[in-house]
């Protein structure tokens, strides 16, 4: 039991839905935390929006509550289920912010509810800009000289005296929120005008620009009694300049001198030691490259996106620990479960090197800026380890699944060699490709060092790699030396094969045959120091084998889902490890391959064997030639795993549920529309073509507007409504970038209601849990639709006809496992759109609110078990007593220049869910899940599509009964004025003052709604939708969640809110 006396519940707050900032490592350490608080016999209550994750999972705490993170809402749970102590460091800076708002405001001392881990004191020392500046001074550690501003004209008479360029950080923003580097007045108040309305206190700190230093970083521990430990500490391949997040980071650090170190190690160990602060731990440092002067660049008193990097890179659990930490234990008690010999006080030694890539979304947004800064833009990340670093920077390239295996840059050839010296200045996603062509170009090291500030030691390891491709490409013949070489630089035998002229199959079978082989090595924390009993492994060509097998249980490698990014995010995580834990509880041994540092998936304690591995088929080979897996699953890792199903066929590795052929029909046109046919189930008109030539002539054939869109593809990538000749061409232009090997679908765009279903299929029998209606009309992407449960205004005569067609398709594609299929109800017939024989990202949200174990289910028809007799029945589960909301979460404020009207290309980042049994109030709660919180000036901007004026009178009407001012672009107010509906006429942009612009930047407008032309030639819309989504306004883009918006604004009782626990909805 704890040390603290008294705690028996625990409330803990997880951090809601994932945005750029705040991605999956919460979720990993927020999981981490409550199964160490269960280990320790606690109650745990958890409160988190997101329904994505593994953590608002019933399994994981006592009582779950997937409810809006707002004070108000908590303070209802608090009083409902009277918890003794707060957990709210493990939730990022959202659970953070609101474990401060309510100690501050007494709240918690009135309820007798103690604050557990930091002190409020302590996260005020820490987070506040100005008290840790003063804490600093105090304790002798330097900051950048900086000023603490409320508004702009102290902004730039600090940045007049100390010069320019100034760095901006608003106070109690993540990700960098609202931040950015100013290099003269007319930036610095562009940036400094957002970071004071983003900031929740109004505050920015303005400070001297270090840009150019080393940034460093180390993770560290305290505990009650003072003991201090650093975990890891990192190193940015980018200097300062760069948000951390979105930079290539390396640990343990490379370039540090033993007495930088030291010297880094002593600060960060005295800072956590003044602040006073228990549990995990992140400090900052900006190094001066040549001096020893080193500047404290900000403490992170939370479990962070270094600290997942941390637990990931050296096997030590920080989470785990901090929760124990936080219940009073010392680190001398506390067993390291990982070595399960040696204490948590014992600090890990590494003896490999670790090397992490950001997953950037500018493949998703083509026109977005790409240039990186102090404010993250990254969705996800990717891990690799390797007994160097070259090796490490090879595996993690090809990792991120951008159609790149090396530094090779083509791109770059029509370059001269002074163009490519000035794209050295440029900072962005592709500058190490940059290095690397200006190496093989002959810029000397010290040139490229200057430019780019990156440690002339990182450039020297990036030349290695290109002398590498230089001999290879120029080697007259492959010797043995050479080949061993090449793999102990990770260089994939794909990249060989081209470079010497072979086959991919020649040159495995020369590794083969000169014994080449990849060797796995264990993470054991301790550099082999202890005996180890991790079962967590890493390839290397230049290491002994380390992997044991002795289980004798029948082995099932699951493949996981790489890193998060727009289209494939944490809800594959949660479908790998909930089918991990079922073909556990089935007596198999399970084997996870991954190289997400985020995840739950890749946690120590999850599977029997780890593979922290890139998902390409030669990496996945080496394991399968290792452990020889019974059989693999390839269903719930999303596109990366299916794509590997062919591959794993011909190692020979027996897939398990549906089977290959099957996945095939169901992309594959010709084929699927056989099925189709067979069944009789009708589907929008389409063709299939690989030529501009054929689109148009298909295009013209269907009739305007049509859906254009590669085959095999993940979250709508590259997707596009086309409604003329001239989109066709300028769409497959943008698709045809990347070499097809699919052909292109032409399919006639249906303006129905989309529908939705997750079924579980064993050859005979189907499951539906629920059917979901989409809100918006068909044409949104279904991950950026808001999604109902159970579908509100289908007859049941449809859902008795979209049950039929699921179970028809089902069967004839042999579906064994999960089926996800989108279909659209278009005057009252049904048609199938898309038909997906995998998990989706809709499995764990109707798992929850229907309180079927959906992937459980699945893993174990896979196993041969049948639908009839697992408990549940057959055909459309009965309804849930609730009702559920999954609203979208975007991340564009990030992304500068992206464009956010919505469509068929997914761009949400992550999702929330309103769970009630009222059905306004839970849409009021979904709305506010995702942070649109109204009214509060009652000032509204319309401005629609000539198509969509008449519809837009109604919604117009209904704003205008809850009170509000319409304000509208000339041709809009006309016909809102002709109905009757007074709006005030308004100037566009480009005309004179007062235009729409002007009306945004007061700060008195609540909501735009923009319906965008489908040719914005005066690129009005773009603006105004960019300039509302910077200035922090709700921006629609589709009347239909407009009307659901009204709705949940006109039946709102916001002073009761109900709750609901999700542990208490129960099938069985």
């Amino acid at each position: 039991m704890p040390k603290i006396e008294g705690i028996k519940r625990v409330l803990v707050i997880g951090s809601g839905p994932i945005v750029i900032g705040q991605a999956a490592e919460f979720d990993y350490a927020g999981t981490q935390a409550c199964r160490s608080l269960k280990e320790e016999g606690m109650e745990v209550i958890l409160v988190n929006s997101n329904p994505a994750t593994i953590m608002t999972d019933k399994d994981i705490a006592d009582k779950v509550y997937i409810e809006p993170l707002t004070t108000d809402v908590l303070q209802h749970i608090i009083e409902v289920e009277k918890p003794d102590s707060l957990l709210p460091n493990m939730g990022g800076q959202a659970g953070l912010n609101l474990g401060m708002e309510l100690a501050e405001s007494g709240f918690l001392d009135s309820h007798g509810v103690k604050l557990l881990g930091t002190t409020a004191e302590t996260i005020r020392n820490a987070e506040g800009r100005q008290e840790f500046k003063d804490l600093m001074e105090r304790i002798g550690e330097p900051c950048a000289t900086s000023e603490l501003v409320e508004n702009i004209e102290d902004g730039i008479k600090f940045a007049n005296e100390t010069g320019y360029p100034v760095v901006l950080r608003p106070a109690y923003t993540l990700g960098g929120s609202g931040g950015g580097i100013a290099n003269n007045e007319e930036e610095l108040v562009e940036i400094l005008t957002n970071g004071l309305r983003l900031s929740r206190v109004g505050q920015v700190l303005v400070e001297r620009c270090i840009a150019g230093w080393k940034e460093i970083e180390y993770e560290v521990m305290r505990d009650s009694n003072g003991t201090c430990i650093t975990v890891c500490n990192m190193e940015n391949l980018d200097p300062v300049g760069v948000h951390t997040g979105d930079s290539i980071v390396v640990a343990p650090s490379q370039t540090l001198s033993d007495k930088e170190y030291q010297m880094l190690r002593t600060s960060a160990l005295k800072i956590i030691d003044e602040l006073g602060i228990t549990g995990g731990c992140n400090v900052q440092f900006a190094l001066h490259p040549t001096s020893f002067e080193y500047i404290v660049i900000e403490v992170n008193p939370r479990v962070s996106r270094s600290s997942a990097l941390a637990s990931k890179a050296t096997g030590y659990p920080i989470a785990k620990v901090s929760a124990k930490i936080a219940l009073g234990y010392t680190l001398d008690e506390i067993p390291n479960a990982v070595t399960g010999k040696t204490y948590a006080s014992f600090e890990p030694a590494l003896d490999y090197v670790v090397v992490k890539i950001p997953r950037l979304p500018f493949d998703k947004f083509i026109k977005a800026k790409r240039t990186l800064t102090t404010q993250m833009k990254a969705t996800g990340e990717v891990m690799s380890i390797c007994t160097n670093f070259e090796g490490a920077l090879m595996k993690a390239l090809r990792s991120l699944e951008q159609h790149v295996d090396s530094l090779e840059g083509s791109v770059y050839k029509d370059n001269t060699t002074e163009e490519i010296k000035e794209m050295l200045h440029i900072v962005d996603d592709r500058r190490i490709y940059v290095v690397a062509e200006a190496i093989r170009r002959g810029i000397p090291y010290s040139y490229i060092h200057e430019v780019t500030m990156i440690d002339e030691w990182f450039i020297d390891k990036i030349a290695i790699l290109v002398e590498m491709e230089d001999k290879l490409k120029s080697a007259v013949s492959l010797d043995k030396e050479l080949l061993y070489e090449a793999k102990r630089l990770e260089f994939p035998d794909c990249v060989i094969a081209e470079w010497t002229g072979r086959t991919e199959k020649e040159v495995k079978e020369l590794r083969y045959k000169w014994g080449i082989t990849a060797a796995f090595k264990m993470v054991d924390t301790c550099a082999a120091e202890f005996a180890s009993e991790t079962p967590y492994y890493y390839s290397c060509f230049d290491g002994i084998n380390e992997v044991e097998d002795n289980s004798g249980k029948k082995k099932i490698m699951v493949l996981g889902s790489g890193p998060i990014r727009i289209g494939q995010g944490i809800e594959f995580d949660y479908c790998s490890v909930h089918s991990v834990w079922a073909l556990k509880n089935e007596g198999y041994e399970t084997i996870i391959v991954n190289n997400n540092p985020e995840t739950v998936s890749t946690d120590f304690d999850i599977a029997d064997k780890l593979y922290f591995e890139p998902l390409t088929p030669e990496d996945v080979e080496n394991i399968v030639r290792l452990e020889n897996p019974d059989g693999a699953v390839v269903q719930f890792g999303g596109q990366t795993a299916i794509k590997l199903t062919e591959a794993l066929m011909k190692m020979g590795v027996k897939i398990l549920g549906t089977s290959a052929e099957n996945v095939d029909a169901a992309e594959d046109r010709e084929l699927f529309d056989e099925i189709l046919e067979k069944c009789c189930i009708p589907r929008p008109k389409g063709h299939t073509v690989f030529t501009t030539e054929e689109a148009l002539k298909a295009a013209n054939e269907l009739g305007y507007p049509v859906l254009v869109r590669p085959s095999y593809v993940l979250g709508g990538q590259g997707m596009k409504i086309a409604v003329s000749d001239n989109d066709i061409e300028e769409y497959m232009a943008i698709i045809n970038r990347y070499h097809q090997e699919h052909p292109i679908l032409v399919d006639k765009y249906l303006m129905g209601k989309e529908v939705e279903v997750d079924a579980i299929c064993d050859g005979e029998e189907i499951l539906v849990p629920g059917i979901m209606e989409h809100v918006e009309r068909a044409g949104v992407h279904s991950g950026d639709s808001i999604s109902i449960y159970p579908a509100q205004s289908l007859s049941e005569k449809i859902q008795k006809v979209i049950v039929d067609y699921t179970r028809k398709l089902a069967r004839s594609l042999n579906v064994i496992g999960l089926i996800n299929i989108q279909f659209i109800v278009y005057n009252d017939d049904v048609y199938v759109i898309e038909v997906n024989p995998r998990s989706s990202r809709t499995v764990p949200y109707i798992s929850k609110v229907t309180g079927i174990p959906v992937v459980d289910l699945a893993s174990r028809v896979i196993l041969g078990a049948k639908i009839k007799d697992l408990g549940y029945g057959t055909g459309l589960a009965p309804k849930s007593d609730y009702l559920a909301i999954k609203m979208p979460v975007f991340s564009f404020e990030k992304l500068r220049g992206a464009e956010i009207s919505l469509g068929p290309e997914m761009k949400s980042t992550g999702e929330c869910l309103g769970i009630s049994d009222k059905f306004n109030e839970a849409l009021y709660k979904a709305f506010l899940g995702s942070g649109i919180d109204l009214p509060k000036y009652k000032k509204m901007i319309l401005t629609v599509k000539d198509a969509d004026k008449l519809e837009a009178v109604d919604i117009a009407r209904r704003f205008k009964k809850l009170g509000y001012d319409i304000f509208a672009t000339r041709s809009t107010a006309r016909v809102l004025n002709e109905n009757g509906v007074l709006a005030i006429p308004i100037n566009r942009i480009n005309e004179e003052a007062p235009t729409l612009m002007d009306l945004l930047l007061e700060h008195q407008i609540d909501l735009v709604v923009d319906t965008p032309t489908y040719d914005d030639k005066l690129k009005d819309g773009f603006i105004i939708r960019r300039t509302a989504i910077e200035t922090g306004v709700t921006c629609l883009t589709s009347l239909d969640t407009a009307a659901a918006l009204l709705t949940s604004l006109e039946n709102s009782d916001k002073g009761h809110l109900s709750i609901v626990d999700v542990t208490s909805i129960n099938k069985m």
